[in-house]
């Protein structure tokens, strides 16, 4: 991976973590997340305007994607109310490249050196860990940690889809866009049958957490799609996952949240994973 990719990627990663912190900042999930999914339709509409469009073969995996991502969501908002998000969703975060990187070897083919296989395996080791912070919880609900992992295949499942869907479209802009576009529209549909009324709500009273939480959403996945098409799947979605150690910055700037050992050790296996990656290349 070039460092141009890294760089990019890396701002991917605080740009999906600022509109994690927004959600989680927020006391209705279901709410702040229908925010952000939908804030993403303006982007979406202005991004198929500019594009070229994506090749037909490019259709099942258009179509496969969104299924995806809306399950991703959908299992996230369950984590919610499983167990504690901040112990599962480290658990999610951090399996998924770990499935990447495997299905892209074994499966795929993709040929990925030691250096890199270690620096995903330390990557996602130092995201898992942050699900052991506090001992009282966290992995012990049994049913919140299968949820992650399933969460977690999801996320893994959608970056594969994703990665190979831009390649083979022909235009990573202009497949996420219309992905973006009718994921929009999905969600629109199962949240107005799950919750009657929060369309409406976050139309009228939560625009700008639309706009701002959107806004980041869409650019940050737009940014790692166009990465899958110039550089490993598996180690895009690796290094975008960094985005949860932004995550747990923001928390201890804005929020105050107290940074015991186990988060500065998990941010430092992080970071050495991180480092691999650019010593590799």
């Amino acid at each position: 991976m070039s460092p141009t990719v890294m760089i990019f990627v890396l701002f991917a990663a605080l740009l999906h973590a600022s509109w994690n912190f927004l959600v989680k900042s927020r006391d209705d999930k279901h709410l702040s997340m229908s925010a952000v999914v939908l804030g993403h339709t303006p982007f979406a509409v202005a991004a198929l305007l500019y594009a070229p469009l994506p090749s037909v073969e490019s259709l099942p995996y258009l179509l496969a994607g969104v299924m995806l991502h809306v399950g991703y969501q959908l299992f996230l908002l369950a984590s919610y109310r499983v167990g504690d998000l901040s112990q599962v969703y480290p658990l999610a975060r951090g399996v998924a490249p770990l499935i990447v990187a495997g299905v892209s070897v074994f499966l795929l083919g993709a040929n990925l050196s030691w250096i890199e296989l270690t620096a995903v395996i330390t990557i996602g080791t130092g995201i898992m860990s942050l699900a052991l912070v506090r001992r009282s919880d966290g992995l012990r609900n049994g049913q919140a940690a299968l949820l992650a992992i399933i969460t977690g295949g999801f996320i893994a499942s959608y970056s594969l889809v994703d990665g190979l869907g831009a390649r083979e479209a022909g235009t990573a802009l202009g497949f996420y866009g219309w992905l973006s576009a009718i994921n929009g529209i999905v969600f629109a549909v199962i949240m107005r049958s799950m919750r009657p009324g929060i369309v409406i709500k976050v139309i009228c009273h939560n625009w700008r957490l639309a706009l701002f939480g959107g806004g980041a959403s869409f650019f940050a996945y737009a940014i790692v799609t166009w990465a899958f098409t110039v550089a490993p799947i598996a180690l895009v979605t690796a290094l975008r996952e960094t985005s949860i150690i932004f995550a747990l910055l923001l928390g201890v700037v804005v929020l105050k949240e107290r940074l015991d050992p186990m988060k500065v050790l998990a941010t430092m296996c992080t970071m050495l994973g991180v480092g691999l990656l650019r010593v590799n290349r």
